[in-house]
């Protein structure tokens, strides 16, 4: 059971989104994808119990799927090997 939403989540970490005024306003993307990016050991692993392994690498999987993608090279290959362990992101 998840003990904080993911809203309190983010407004207990503005150092994650320090150029945003109103954290309310963002989505489960935006804030997954602030705290993989800029977010410690501990924070990934806390935004992790709140959304779930799954629906976190459903999050991460579309994001990376797109044309854009706003991750740092380090932390999108970090990230593929671990949300995704026996898939082609291997062999890339």
């Amino acid at each position: 059971m998840q003990t904080e939403n993911i809203h309190e989540f983010i407004k207990k970490r503005p150092y994650l989104v320090w150029y945003v005024k109103d954290v309310s306003n963002l989505n489960q993307e935006s804030i997954l994808e602030h705290t993989l990016n800029y977010g410690n050991w501990q924070d990934v692993q806390e935004m992790i119990k709140i959304l779930g392994i799954k629906k976190t690498a459903e999050i991460f999987n579309k994001q990376i799927s797109q044309e854009r993608i706003n991750y740092d090279a380090k932390i999108l290959n970090y990230f593929k090997l671990n949300f995704f362990p026996n898939s082609y992101f291997h062999f890339l």
